[in-house]
């Protein structure tokens, strides 16, 4: 069976996320989407909340499945037999981000990273700036999901 883990703090998941998610489909058996948690970190949702909108999101679809995990994400994939990672890139700053992380990954397990190209209608969404909106008791709804309630 072919398992990819799809890894992210997802505080909150949005529709672009969800597009990556939906979109690596096609490629593997079952798609792990992996709350990384860290208990140093401060988070707007907890991460029951994280894991009920992500699960309420992909409820139909049972080949996708949410867990959440601490640690290195490298780790989290073998203790679930995986051997891809999906990320989602939205500009090159992304890329330069994530190339050397994909780099060492490999380096230290055997673990793929598969880099999606986000759609151009959805390039512009982070959850960090999507953070920011809710905080500031904007409407952050059109970024979301509409199992994400704040």
């Amino acid at each position: 069976m072919k398992i990819a883990v799809c890894p992210g703090s997802f505080d909150p998941i949005t529709i672009g996320h969800v597009d990556i998610i939906k979109r690596a489909l096609p490629l593997f058996d079952k798609v792990v989407v992996a709350i990384g948690y860290n208990t140093e970190k401060k988070y707007l949702f907890t991460l029951k909340q994280r894991k009920q909108f992500i699960d309420e999101i992909f409820k139909d679809d049972d080949r996708i499945v949410c867990d959440s995990y601490e640690g290195l994400t490298v780790n989290f994939c073998k203790s679930i037999n995986s051997k891809y990672l999906i990320r989602g890139l939205r500009s090159s700053a992304d890329f330069e981000y994530e190339k050397p992380i994909a780099m060492l990954n490999h380096s230290i397990s055997d673990v793929e990273t598969i880099f999606f190209i986000s759609r151009p209608e959805y390039s512009h969404i982070s959850s960090s700036i999507v953070r920011e909106i809710i905080v500031n008791k904007g409407d952050a709804s059109q970024f979301l999901p509409a199992a994400v309630k704040y």
